[in-house]
């Protein structure tokens, strides 16, 4: 599967666990709220609710695991294309 994939983050349902960040700490970073948050291409924080960042390639396993192993059942991965979520509490 090599179509482009983005993630975002429901931090109302955010635990503050931080696997996600061991996961993949080029997509997600904990922030001073103790929430979860995912970063843009440029390592910039992203804190408005609902946003999304590209899912890199080489990394898509490491976000995978996060969304399946997140306590807070709050990672959410859908394809670019359409917006179906693939990996996540709404996936399939």
């Amino acid at each position: 599967m090599n179509e482009a994939l983005e993630v975002w983050i429901d931090q109302g349902l955010c635990t503050g666990d931080g696997i996600c960040a061991q996961y993949a700490p080029e997509v997600f970073e904990l922030d001073i709220d103790g929430l979860a948050y995912v970063k843009s291409a440029d390592d910039e924080l992203l804190q408005e609710p609902g946003a999304t960042t590209p899912v890199p390639l080489p990394l898509l396993t490491d976000v995978i695991d996060s969304a399946k192993e997140c306590p807070g059942d709050c990672i959410h991965v859908r394809r670019v294309a359409d917006g179906v979520e693939v990996y996540g509490p709404d996936a399939g």
